[in-house]
This record gives C-alpha cells, structure tokens and sequence, in this order.
C-alpha cells in the first residue's frame, strides 16, 4: 500500500503511516488510532463499503457527526476512488432528502438506523450503519492509485437558497492541503483540535493538513465545544498546539474567564477563517496571548477549502484592517472593475476572481451554474471563479477584504460596507460586539445594529455614540441590544435568528451570478 508518485491526500497519509506506525493519528472520546491501526481500519472499510455496493465514482453520504468514524470513512471512500458527501446531522429533513436525492450516493452511512422516518424521507439512499460496515468481514483491499478523479462534494446553498454540489477533484484537494500544511508549518509534533463541523468544508484546513503532515488530531463533540471550557479543558489535557475555528466562535472563547490562561497553555496557533477577522477581536487575543500566532486564512468553497495563509502581527493589522495575505503557489487573484477590466493600482477595490490549481470541477449536474461562475472570458487564456468578494491590494501588494459584492450597499447615494460598519460600532465605548445587518424598513433599505454590551446602555445611547464615529449616512436605522451574536451550525453570524428575534423582517434582494459559498476569510 506505498503511496505513489502521484501525490493525493490519501496516498501522503498512507506514507506517513510507513514512516511512523505508531505516531498517534486520530482520537475521539470513543476510538484512538496510530497511523498504521487508522490505515487498516480505512482499508477494511473501503472492503466495507465494496460490499454494501460502493463502486469507484460512486457518491458515499456521511450523515455522521465530528468523530473518528467520519475520517476514516471519508478516507475508506477515497480508497475506493469514491465521491464523499457530508452531510450535516442537524439539518432539517427537507434539505437532507433533496441533497440525498441530488447526489444520488450508493450509501449513506449513519451512527444509527433507529429513525424510521429519517429512514423514509431520505428516499430510495440505502442506509448503512457504521456497525454495519464493521461488521461486514471483508478483507482489506488495495487503495486504487491516485488520479484527477472527484474527491469529494461540498453541499452548499450560498444565496440561491437551493443546496448545490461543489465537486473537488483530488489535484486541488491536494494542492489546497499541502499548501495549508507548508503556509502552517504543519509538523509531525502538531497536535490539533478540531472546531467547526465536519460537514462544512473549513475544518479541512485543519484537519487533513494535520494528517497530511503526520501530526496528531484531536476530535471532540461539536455540540460541547460550544462552551469555551470544553474547548479550554481539551487545549490543556490534550496538549494541543494548532486549531482553527470562525471569528465569531474566537468571539466566544475571548468571553471566557479562562482565557486568562491561554498564554500558559500549549496552544501556539490559531487559524481564523469563515468570516472577516475584527481587528479589535485580535488585540484582545494577544493582549490575553501575546507569543499566540494567528493566521488569516481564505478561499471560497469553490476553490477548495482556502486560498491565501497570512500570519498576521499587531504591526499588520495597525491600520485596522486585517489583510487576506498572497494566493497560495498555483493559485492566481485578478481583481476586476464594473466595466470588466483589470485593477492594478493599490487601493482601488474590484471583484476578486481566482483561477489557478484550486478550482473546483463545477457544480454537480448544474452545467449552466457553473458556467455563470467559473468563467473563461474575463481574464485571457484562464479559467477563473468569481467570487463576489470586493478587495482591493495595500501598497506591499497584500490583498485586503472589503465586503461581499452584495453586502456592499448604497443607501442615499454612499457605498456602505456591512463589515466596516460592524467594526465602528465594535469600536465605541462599552460594546463587546456588534454585527451590522440590513432589514425591510417598511419596503425601504434598513439597517440594524445588533449590540451586545458590557454594561447598561440604552439603544439611544450607542446611537449616540455612533454619531461621534460615524457620518450621518452611514448610522444605523436601529440598534437592537443583544446578549449575544447566535451562530449557524456552521459557526458563522446567524442573522436570520438576530432579525426573527427583533421583529424584523429580511430585505428581499436578487442574488446575482457572482455570488459564492465563501467558506474563509
């Protein structure tokens, strides 16, 4: 089972497994396994997988949650030549039946077969148990040599509303984990804990860098990690040194009254990525940290999990803005104007397209969709995705993020930025958070700045205060005191939850072609 000369994903970790059999690979609260035991359980769960009818380019659902099963079977379907899917446990019926029904697996393997409507509503996908595909009996198989073949599909709505497949062929995947690994400094000695959902495609960039590198990963529940003394408790028993998670969920743990002891623990690194990093959110991390090194990582779903690593210091981000850093090796940034042309000058913003090593294979069974966005007629003899990202270059030629190309509004005439919002009301005095988020204001543009303060303040106040850093034209319709910024399951902003709670109605707007499932930033 040597890895061959082509690399892959599977084929570096099945090397590592050579190299270091007994290093520890993977562990959850349930299951621990070296890189040789988690090799022989992938293979024998390929066999598995063989026998419940997998085939090679056949899709393999995961409806399991953040745990060592899901790694191994991801691997097992890789082995197979196999397409694996995730899905999210916690999504409602609806959405699973029509990605199940969309991707058509030849299995979805689940933790348990005890929900009979589950069972029925996700149609015809035959279910197979994890203790199902154990017990199978089959004999470890061979992986199939690496090749350019489908990996693996992301499902995700952006803002079309309808889930749709972003399919990832192994050549990008690889590229997109042996970059993370490299920009990282990814070591055999790297022990990492796991924070965001398997089934969202950010956690990749640390999970399979990890691997890939020979470190060791660390699986704790999704659900526990939700309280930053899980997450701090498993910092310090597991000896930990790397995770990655969203801004909002760094939000959270800077909450903590244990944040006072991270500069004491193992943890070296962290990697932000989901949503734009707050310069305020990083000066009260280091201010708790100061040796803590911190990444800035991006990249749109489409393009393969992330694009640009930057270690960020106090020195980058003392303009207040938190730049995205340099495209990885093989990827290209072009920045485009309204008119379709090229940006070259610093500090002028255009639209950001990505071609280059990374890009996905299009989405699965929408041949129209991805041409709308992968498109070959805007930068000469290249195939670039628009991202819908507005970013413009700073004078040492690092790319900087503005704000999505739909959540740049105009409202009596000036452009305003929902991030930079957000971060001027963050700013003032008192307020631990704030998200900026546009509403129906009676069939006109509103905006709602939701606010969670560190002491008693009225709504008239912070509009107040807002007056001293704000121009008229950019103030906030209302503001809405919070005790917190809810999350998705994803770990990003959940502004449909702050809007329901207020009162508020969404602003109903259509959503052009440029629009994108950027998963980092």
């Amino acid at each position: 089972m040597r890895g061959l000369t082509v690399s892959d994903v599977l084929h570096v970790i099945i090397d590592q497994a050579e190299a270091a059999p007994d290093h520890p690979a993977v562990k959850d609260l349930n299951s621990e396994y070296s890189y040789s035991e988690l090799i022989n359980e992938v293979a024998r769960t390929a066999a598995g997988l063989r026998v419940h009818g997998v085939s090679e380019g056949d899709r393999v659902a995961l409806l399991l949650p953040n745990s060592v099963d899901f790694v191994v079977v991801a691997l097992a379907s890789l082995w197979l030549g196999a397409i694996f899917v995730p899905l999210a446990m916690t999504d409602p019926e609806a959405r699973l039946t029509t990605i199940v029904s969309d991707c058509a697996p030849a299995a979805v393997i689940s933790i348990d077969d005890d929900d009979a409507d589950r069972r029925t509503s996700l149609g015809r996908a035959p279910i197979v148990r994890m203790a199902e595909l154990r017990g199978s009996g089959s004999a470890p198989i061979e992986a199939l040599p690496a090749s350019s073949r489908v990996a693996y599909a992301i499902y995700t709505s952006g803002t079309t509303g309808t889930p749709k497949g972003v399919l990832i062929d192994n050549c990008a995947f690889d590229a997109a984990v042996a970059s993370a690994a490299e920009a990282l400094k990814i070591t055999r000695a790297t022990r990492t804990l796991c924070v965001s959902p398997f089934y969202f495609d950010g956690s990749f960039g640390t999970l399979f860098p990890t691997l890939y590198s020979g470190g060791s990963v660390v699986i704790r529940p999704r659900d526990s990690l939700l309280f930053p003394r899980t997450f701090f408790n498993a910092v310090r028993a597991e000896a930990i040194t790397y995770t990655g998670f969203s801004p909002s969920y760094l939000r959270i743990l800077l909450a903590s009254p244990q944040l006072t002891g991270l500069a004491d623990s193992s943890l070296e690194m962290i990697a932000l990525g989901g949503e734009a990093c707050s310069v305020a959110d990083l000066r009260a991390l280091w201010a708790a940290a100061p040796e803590m090194r911190i990444f800035n990582r991006y990249g749109p779903t489409e393009t393969t999990i992330a694009v640009s690593h930057l270690e960020l210091t106090p020195e980058l981000t003392a303009e207040g803005t938190v730049p995205l850093g340099y495209p990885h090796p093989g990827v290209t940034f072009h920045l485009i104007d309204e008119q379709g042309g090229a940006v070259s000058e610093p500090g002028r913003v255009g639209e950001l397209y990505i071609g280059g090593s990374q890009l996905m294979k299009g989405y699965w069974g929408a041949p129209e969709l991805t041409s709308a966005v992968m498109r070959d007629d805007v930068v000469a003899g290249e195939t670039v995705y628009r991202t819908g990202d507005l970013v413009y270059r700073d004078e040492q030629g690092a790319y900087v993020y503005v704000d999505r190309a739909d959540r740049v509004i105009k409202r009596s005439g000036v452009r305003i930025s929902l991030v930079e919002l957000s971060e001027a009301m963050r700013s003032l005095d008192g307020v631990s958070a704030a998200a900026c988020v546009v509403f129906d204001d009676e069939g006109e543009l509103g905006i709602v700045a939701f606010v969670v303060a560190e002491s008693v303040m009225s709504p008239l106040e912070l509009q107040r205060a807002a007056r001293d850093v704000l121009p008229e034209t950019m103030l906030p319709n209302r503001v809405e005191l919070v005790e917190g910024l809810p999350l998705t399951p994803s770990s990003k902003l959940d502004e449909r939850l702050l809007l329901a709670q207020a009162g508020l109605r969404p602003l109903l707007s259509a959503a052009g072609p440029g629009t994108s499932s950027r998963t980092s930033s």
